[in-house]
């Protein structure tokens, strides 16, 4: 879809999204309403950003990384917007860097869980209430 159709149809949704709250009513439900527009914006420029610093590939790639993990998709998400906002992306991120940003992600987990290891280790030999049964 070229910018233009996307742009349109996020024009419409938030239309149609501005009617269903004037339906609303006064009361409870206009608080709700707003919290979800708000989300909805949000939502909406952030996948605005996405598409300006992303390649068609690698947009695909972390929509399927969505659908399996979606905590994960974030994350990555949130790192992309964030090394655009502060200048470090100079052109648009291909799939092959996606692909390096979500190895050094994973590299980074295993890192926190190893640090977070807990490991028993149990003494061979030592007392065990069996023991006693058998001097018997």
């Amino acid at each position: 879809m070229a910018d233009a159709e996307l742009e349109e149809i996020r024009r419409a949704r938030l239309a149609q999204l501005q009617q269903q709250a004037g339906r609303g009513g006064p009361g409870g439900g206009e608080g709700s309403s707003q919290e979800e527009q708000r989300r909805q914006a949000e939502a909406e420029r952030r996948s605005a950003i996405l598409s300006q610093i992303l390649e068609p590939a690698a947009a695909d790639r972390l929509g399927r990384i969505r659908l399996v993990k979606e905590s994960r998709a974030t994350d990555i998400e949130n790192r992309l917007i964030m090394m655009a906002q502060t200048g470090q992306l100079r052109q648009k991120v291909t799939e092959d860097q996606l692909k390096e940003l979500l190895g050094a992600v994973a590299e980074n987990h295993r890192k926190e869980e190893e640090e977070h290891k807990i490991v028993i280790n149990r003494r061979k030999g030592g007392w065990d209430d069996d023991d006693d049964l058998l001097d018997l």
